[in-house]
C-alpha cells in the first residue's frame, strides 16, 4: 500500500488478527479487505517488531504502538479486484510494485525495507529483529 505520515512510504497490506483468527486468515482478510484482492499464502518469510517511542501516539493511536509485523510470501488467487472495504486512515492508494524496484521505494517497517529482497529469495523464514521508532508511519 501507499501511504503517507509524516512521508511517503508504502507497506505491506495486512490487519491484525481478531481474537481466535489465525494469521493466515487474517492475512487473507486483511488484503481483500484493504486492496480488494484474494491472496494465498505460500510460506511464512519474516518476523519484525515495532515498538512507537512517542507517548502521545501511544495514547492517541494505542493499537498502532507495538506491532509484530508476520511476513508471508503470497500470491493472487485470481487478477479479479473487488472494492475494498477496510481503508486505513493513512492510506492513500493500493498499488502492484514491480519486484526490481522494491529497492527504490520507502518500505515500513524500516528493517523490512532493508532486508526485501533477502526475505524474497530466502528459503527459511528470519527474525529480523525489534526496533523502537519514534513515531508510527513515516
Amino acid at each position: 500500500m501507499h501511504c503517507q505520515w509524516n512521508s511517503t512510504y508504502y507497506t505491506p497490506a495486512g490487519r491484525r488478527a481478531a481474537t481466535f483468527e489465525t494469521n493466515q486468515y487474517s492475512l487473507v482478510r486483511g488484503w481483500l479487505e484493504e486492496t480488494g484482492y484474494t491472496v494465498i499464502p505460500v510460506r511464512f518469510a519474516a518476523l519484525c517488531e515495532e515498538i512507537c517511542m512517542h507517548e502521545e501516539f501511544r495514547q492517541r493511536f494505542p493499537d498502532y504502538a507495538h506491532k509484530m509485523h508476520h511476513i508471508f510470501i503470497c500470491e493472487l488467487a485470481n487478477e479479479t479486484q473487488k472494492a475494498p472495504t477496510e481503508i486505513d486512515e493513512m492510506q492513500d492508494s493500493c498499488e502492484w510494485v514491480a519486484i526490481a524496484s522494491l529497492e527504490n521505494l520507502k518500505i515500513l517497517p524500516k528493517v523490512l525495507g532493508e532486508n526485501i529482497q533477502d526475505v524474497l529469495k530466502g528459503t527459511s523464514p528470519v527474525f529480523l529483529g525489534s526496533e523502537h521508532i519514534e513515531y508510527n508511519h513515516g
